[in-house]
């Protein structure tokens, strides 16, 4: 499975949950400037980054996964 447009689906879902970039980064221990490169495609996600960003939509990293993928 291509995860090339995994950066684009965490950005329609913290939109959805109307929560901005900063506020998910912060609350997820994540360097915003980080997530913000993430989810233009500007910058691959590292395994610890996919793991804050699935906690942060309260899933593991491999329910994460399987949600983007099923919604491919």
């Amino acid at each position: 499975m291509q995860y090339k447009n995994l950066g684009k689906y965490i950005r329609i879902k913290r939109e959805a949950m109307k929560v901005s970039l900063n506020e998910f980064a912060f609350a997820n221990d994540i360097d915003p400037a980080i997530l913000s490169r993430i989810e233009t495609q500007k910058q691959n996600i590292k395994l610890n980054v996919l793991e804050k960003i699935a906690q942060g939509f309260d899933k593991t990293p491999a329910e994460f996964l399987t949600e983007f993928e099923e919604n491919q």
